[in-house]
């Protein structure tokens, strides 16, 4: 199905002086745009803003961090807007009971939070209300919510499904539904729940489909449920040709927390993944004994800690974050400048997932990823796979690998060997 999609792929330069009014959006919503910090479109935004105003379907491909919530959460609203203008009725009023017009759906509780954290000043702009769905906390305070009505529902398959069952949600006056991140719904086996959730809204009702990477289940999900989809590619997007610098260090494992803590012994944020939960949480304590402020993220964490220790690093009272895969997905924070991989990723789309938490909006970043030598053939594998282009390095502690001064040195007589290879098992 995909092969025979044929994108229109949108070049950076091509959006040279184009406003988000230019593309059709009201006074409101470029106001707090302009607020936002988001003062012009980026390219995903001027390819298919146009089309989700004209009603179109939507599939729309683009690394992580190109912009993808305003290019769908903007003319959400403003199309909502459109309807309601259209059946005589207005927003603005809160109504008890209202069933929503628009449902976003996202693969992780995080995303879920930073997708709301954009689209609700947005949809507050012209009289909308919206509200989150997901997992993990109780569901009182959400249900009150819905009781009360709302426009637009964003949130996590798992919650939506239980609400629906318990007749607490209705989707069948849903009319845009929009599913971000598709492939790492698949990915996390969310396809048949977002299939079921789909077909309880409205027939015919708009579907906005936004990826980084497509696979058999997106090709499933547009098959089914995109009729003649306007489809759109940032060109040059890619991780290879973005402002990502990539590096791939082969070290002995014995030094891989002292590694990890001499990168991370810098100005600027940092993300560090590690593949366990025990080793993030190892990691974590032995860059707070080199003095480098850092909090770990996990899924043994609740969803309050997980919060806290997130804003944490936005906010900068912290340096560094120490995560495993949970927040390889929906963690936006426009300012890492540093990934480090302690565990390297086990298949090329972690890979572009995790690398896709810097470089984001046209800034620089850089990805340094740790291996011992015997894995050598398998990175080459993986990052042929992710089309990117990287000699490795072998390099030791001490080493100056940035070309710039580092002063770091490792505790004398600390050997960390057994302690992280028993955490990294």
């Amino acid at each position: 199905m995909l092969e025979r999609l044929e994108a229109d792929a949108i070049q950076a330069t091509e959006v040279d002086g184009v406003t988000f009014a230019d593309l059709g959006l009201g006074a409101n919503v470029v106001r707090v745009l302009a607020e936002l910090g988001a003062e012009s479109p980026f390219p995903i935004q001027a390819a298919t803003i146009p089309a989700v105003l004209e009603g179109r379907d939507v599939l729309g491909r683009g690394k992580t961090g190109s912009g993808k919530t305003i290019a769908f959460g903007a003319p959400t609203v403003e199309r909502l807007m459109s309807l309601w203008a259209e059946s005589g009725k207005a927003g603005g009023k809160r109504q008890m009971g209202r069933k929503p017009r628009a449902l976003i759906l996202a693969p992780t509780r995080e995303l879920a939070l930073q997708i709301d954290r954009t689209v609700q000043p947005i949809a507050q702009s012209v009289g909308l209300f919206t509200t989150q769905i997901y997992g993990g906390v109780p569901q009182a305070r959400q249900v009150g919510a819905l009781q009360r009505g709302v426009d637009i529902v964003i949130g996590t398959p798992g919650r939506i499904e239980d609400l629906i069952e318990q007749r607490r949600l209705d989707l069948s006056e849903v009319v845009v539904t929009v599913i971000d991140e598709a492939d790492h719904m698949c990915d996390l086996g969310f396809l048949e729940p977002v299939q079921r959730i789909l077909r309880r809204t409205a027939q015919g009702g708009q579907k906005l489909l936004f990826s980084a990477t497509l696979d058999k289940g997106v090709a499933t999900l547009v098959d089914e449920f995109l009729v003649e989809p306007a489809v759109h590619e940032v060109a040059g997007e890619d991780q290879a040709s973005s402002t990502i610098e990539h590096r791939v260090f082969i070290i002995e494992n014995r030094e891989k927390r002292d590694m990890v803590a001499q990168l991370a012994n810098r100005e600027g944020k940092t993300l560090v993944f590690s593949r366990t939960r025990a080793f993030a949480e190892d990691l974590t304590e032995h860059l707070e004994d080199y003095g480098i402020r850092a909090v770990a993220l996990h899924g043994d964490l609740n969803q309050s800690r997980r919060t806290r220790n997130l804003q944490q690093l936005t906010s900068g009272r912290v340096n560094v974050l120490v995560a495993t895969d949970v927040a390889a997905r929906g963690i936006h924070v426009d300012d890492i400048d540093l990934v480090i991989q302690a565990d390297a990723p086990d298949e090329y789309k972690t890979y572009l997932h995790r690398s896709g938490r810097t470089g984001r909006a046209g800034k620089e970043g850089r990805v340094v990823t740790l291996i011992p030598g015997n894995r050598q053939r398998r990175m080459t594998d993986l990052l042929g796979r992710a089309e990117i282009d990287v000699d490795f390095e072998r390099v030791a502690l001490g080493d100056d690998v940035w070309g710039e001064s580092v002063e770091f040195a490792a505790e004398a007589g600390q050997d960390s060997t057994a302690a992280e290879e028993q955490l990294a098992d």
